[in-house]
């Protein structure tokens, strides 16, 4: 039986009993201070525990699974699940294609989270960290030519700014932007009235890169600011709004 058609079997008194149980799970890891990877007790357990049928745990720890809180697998025991950056992603893409959330909501959210997140990185950031975003800072440049090569590139350099921050739930939520960024990049490309305008935003990379390097946080978090608020300009350019 898949997971749609359990789920259309249970009724609504199984639904809240399947919710109670999510939670006894979630507490007993909270409370039994495990960690990823540190099994958990079986169906079985939970189910006396809870006072439910191995059904209703059953389908709780598909429910959990599906967000990453626990890893099930066939033949093995339940286990604490890791970070998984697979959720977020297709939370924000179906906020923005149901029209909850604007793509300039987005930008809001992400100005305010990269402008910390490129201050934590100019400070934290080693040698081999600095040297991969100017690297990719100076491939936006090199591929000019190549669209589709810049944004990649440009995508890499906000995550590998987001990885140096040393706060992986900043390399988290600057990854899960991924997907609305490949949908609005193109619009903000072509959106830029001449190929100078599109060398000034490749050189705002380099120079958020620089001031990384150097690690100048007040300078890395102005050019931060300033590369949002001209793409803001250039999405609103487009009709984007």
């Amino acid at each position: 039986m898949s997971f749609t058609e359990n789920k259309k079997n249970l009724s609504d008194t199984d639904e809240s009993l399947v919710s109670r149980t999510m939670k006894a799970i979630s507490d007993h890891i909270r409370d039994e201070r495990l960690k990823f990877g540190f099994p958990i007790p079986s169906e079985a357990a939970f189910a006396l525990k809870v006072g439910v049928s191995r059904a209703v745990v059953r389908e709780a720890f598909r429910s959990l699974s599906a967000v990453g809180v626990i890893e099930i697998g066939n033949g093995r025991r339940a286990r604490v699940g890791g970070i998984d950056e697979t959720v977020l992603p297709i939370i924000l893409n179906h906020a923005v294609l149901t029209d909850q959330v604007s793509i300039q909501q987005i930008y809001d959210v992400r100005r305010t989270v990269e402008m910390r997140t490129v201050t934590l990185a100019a400070l934290r950031r080693t040698k081999e960290e600095s040297s991969e975003i100017l690297r990719l800072a100076a491939a936006m440049d090199q591929d000019f030519a190549n669209p589709l090569l810049v944004k990649e590139h440009d995508i890499a350099f906000h995550e590998a700014i987001s990885r140096a921050s040393k706060n992986p739930l900043f390399s988290l939520l600057v990854s899960s932007f991924r997907v609305v960024t490949q949908q609005t990049w193109h619009i903000a490309w072509h959106s830029r009235s001449s190929d100078t305008e599109r060398r000034d935003s490749m050189a705002c990379h380099m120079r958020i890169a620089d001031a990384i390097a150097r690690q100048d946080t007040k300078d890395a978090a102005a050019f931060m600011a300033e590369h949002f608020d001209n793409s803001v300009k250039a999405l609103l350019a487009a009709g984007v709004t």
